[in-house]
Parts: structure tokens; sequence; C-alpha cells
């Protein structure tokens, strides 16, 4: 009989495996299916921190949407990761070099390729992102600056709904949901005796239980960052880099 998985009980020490970014740079700019699903994949998981950027650049709403479309036409037709050619390059580092090589040849092309003119693209929610960007804090941070923080809450945000959804598949939600709260020190005020009364728990149980969900969640950062990585030595680099982008 098939066990749902424990996140709770998940080994903290899983082997690093090939990963999205490994099978784009192994296809090394070709057609290769795999190699295209993979990057879509990727590019579906971090269109936000693009568009932002558009924005920053002082792009109007429309335009950074049409742009931030265009460039995922012609990164998915394969034509920028030729010519940017990354080697071991981390993704986040392609995708603004690319993004900006694009901007940079806008000015040559015609207005009807918007959208990607038909090409096979990512769909975003333009809306969404636009009041996404509203509430970006308005001090004169650079374009750059900006992509890199969105990056690295892309990337625990994306840990943070991998870890809900092995919590619910595990018939866990009610946990997660009273958990969810102690990621954090500052937990708002509510307390672990807090989180034992509507569980049904004793306190100590909940203390070790949102242990391990910490210990979890911060393996899942591990997995989500690798992604984007080439090879498993560069994950403590990047988890460095991720940590200081947010000033922790």
């Amino acid at each position: 009989m098939n066990r749902r998985p424990d996140p709770e009980r998940t080994p903290a020490n899983a082997d690093f495996q090939t990963t999205h970014w490994s099978v784009v740079l192994a296809a090394g700019g070709s057609s290769s299916p795999g190699a295209a699903s993979a990057l879509e994949r990727l590019c579906r998981g971090y269109w936000y921190p693009l568009y932002a950027y558009v924005r920053r650049r002082g792009h109007p709403e429309q335009d950074a949407q049409d742009l931030t479309q265009g460039f995922f036409a012609r990164l998915l037709e394969g034509r920028a990761f030729r010519r940017v050619a990354p080697g071991r390059a981390k993704f986040r580092s392609y995708l603004l070099v690319s993004l900006k090589n694009f901007l940079a040849d806008q000015h040559d092309r015609e207005q009807a390729q918007k959208r990607g003119g038909g090409q096979s693209t990512i769909s975003f929610d333009g809306q969404e992102a636009e009041q996404r960007y509203q509430l970006e804090p308005a001090h004169g941070e650079t374009p750059e600056k900006l992509f890199e923080r969105r990056w690295a809450m892309t990337v625990l945000d994306g840990a943070l709904a991998r870890l809900e959804q092995e919590f619910v598949a595990a018939g866990k939600e009610a946990l997660f949901g009273q958990l969810r709260d102690f990621m954090i020190e500052d937990a708002g005020g509510r307390t672990y005796a807090d989180a034992a009364t509507q569980l049904g728990m004793t306190e100590e149980a909940v203390k070790k239980a949102a242990q391990r969900l910490r210990r979890r969640y911060q393996q899942l950062i591990r997995e989500q960052i690798g992604e984007t990585l080439a090879t498993a030595g560069e994950i403590e680099e990047e988890l460095r880099y991720l940590w200081s982008v947010l000033g922790t």
C-alpha cells in the first residue's frame, strides 16, 4: 500500500539530483524538448522579478507586460539562450543578462511582436503583477536590486508553498496552519501553548513539531535554490547570497 509522504519525517540530507537548470545547460541551446520544458518551468516560477525590473526601468504598466511576455517568447524560442551562452552561470544571472539584452534590442523591433507575436510564451496575470508592483517601496532602489530582492522572495515563497502542499498531502493541513507562525522568531504574540490548545497536543509536542517544520522549510529552500544551479557545490554560496540580499 502506498503511503503519503510525511513532511515531518523527510530526511534532511536528500541527495542533490539533476535540476531544471542543469538540464537546460546540458542541452547547450539546442531545441531539446526536455530542456525547453525545464526552462519553461523555471520561467513560470520567476516571472515577477522580471516584471518588477522592467517597471523599475521606467516602462509603463502595459509596456512592461508586453516586454515581459515578449522576453519569455524569445527566451523559449532559444534565441536569447544561444546569444548569452551562460556556461555554468546561475539561472538568476542568466535571466537578468538576457533581459537586459532583450530590452536593449527593442528599439529595433516592431510593435507587432508584442506579447510574443503568437509564439509560445509564459502567461501571467498582468493585473496581479501591477498590484504587486504598486506595493514595492517607492524609494530609489535600482532595478537590479529590486530584481534580486524579488528573486530571493520568490525562492522563499516557492519553498513555503511546497511545504504547505506536503502537509496537505499528508493530511496535516490543520497542523501546518497552526505552526506556520512559528517559522520565524516573532510569532505575532502567539505561544506554543496557544497552538497546543488549538491542536489538542502538549506544548512540548508542538515545540518539537515546529522544530521539524523549520528544518523541513530550510531543506526546501535549499532544494528550491538548487533547481536554479548547475551543481550541488554552488548551493551554500547561493544561500549566503540570498540571505545577504534579504539583509539577514
